[in-house]
């Protein structure tokens, strides 16, 4: 397991985690959210022993990673595809890497090729695209055939094949019984992948909670399409309902509508002989439940713009 027990680190004024405690447990793909700032990657420093905590401790197996003898074969990590040497080839960094930690050369063939990276192993990392240093990243973690393995935006610059190869990676490496720790700002991809979701922000925790658990402690709304979308909005606002347009370019307008159930607008449109496109109910998506279990932890916010969401009038 990894174990983060009330882990603080402080630079200067500024206290980026705060008392954090979690366990990221075997077995399960445990995705690590928050937004810009929340602490995920300080806290994944610490847990490498790239970062000395102001107090707490972040353990690997029971034991700091700074301890192991053979650290890659516990723990693989990747934390920044950049922090490579551009001069080398991708089967000497491997190579280098699995020397260091008393590990074959046919298991450096074996990570390689699993990353896909067989036909330019010969290859400078320097010509490397973003995707491909990923690759790379990815196959040295594997390299010690680790049962803990940690992650830090593996999915940034990976083309839809490459997301789908690392999805199908990690679900596997999980199902082996392997600690699987993933930091993304992809929720769409998150959704598809973790199957528990750990949630800071301001270097606080805010969640540690089952993927599905997330999406349901929220209220998930009913979309309706119609072509009489102020008529219908009105007759929904006197029984209480809350509601905005969602301008997706169709025809018929969309409405996201809160507070009334589809067989309730239902009845509601046929009594006023509106004719409904669409009704469908929605659950909250994990990028709706992580947008609101952050809103108060957000540092950098963007100006809302009036184009994407606005009230019917």
């Amino acid at each position: 397991m990894i174990e983060v027990r009330g882990l603080s680190m402080r630079y200067g004024r500024t206290l980026a985690v705060d008392d954090l405690t979690c366990t990221v447990k075997p077995g399960l793909v445990t995705g690590f959210l928050g937004p810009n700032g929340a602490g995920k990657s300080t806290t994944m420093r610490a847990v490498l022993g790239l970062e000395v905590p102001s107090s707490g401790e972040a353990l690997v197996d029971g034991r700091p990673y700074a301890s192991l003898r053979r650290p890659l074969r516990t723990m693989g990590a990747l934390l920044n595809a950049g922090a490579v040497h551009g001069g080398r080839s991708a089967r000497d960094h491997i190579g280098c890497l699995a020397r260091s930690n008393g590990i074959g050369r046919a298991r450096v063939t074996a990570v390689l090729d699993q990353a896909g990276l067989t036909d330019v192993a010969g290859k400078r990392i320097g010509g490397f695209s973003l995707g491909m240093k990923q690759r790379l990243g990815i196959a040295a973690a594997l390299l010690g055939d680790p049962a803990v393995l940690m992650f830090d935006e593996p999915l940034n610059g990976l083309d839809p094949e490459g997301i789908r190869w690392l999805r199908g990676l990690l679900r596997s490496l999980a199902a082996e019984g392997r600690t699987v720790l993933l930091s993304s700002h992809l929720m769409n991809e998150m959704a598809f992948t973790a199957d528990h979701v750990i949630v800071i922000g301001r270097g606080r925790l805010i969640a540690d909670t089952g993927m599905n658990a997330l999406a349901g402690h929220f209220e998930g709304d009913v979309l309706v399409r119609t072509r009489h979308p102020e008529q219908l909005t009105a007759i929904m606002r006197g029984h209480g309902a809350t509601v905005v347009a969602e301008d997706d370019g169709a025809r018929a307008v969309a409405l996201s509508v809160h507070g009334l159930d589809a067989a309730e607008i239902g009845a509601l449109a046929l009594s006023a002989g509106i004719a409904l496109v669409e009704l469908s109910p929605r659950a909250a998506s994990l990028e709706e439940a992580f947008m609101r279990l952050t809103e108060d932890s957000t540092e950098f916010r963007s100006e809302s713009g009036s184009t994407q969401k606005e009230a019917v009038r």
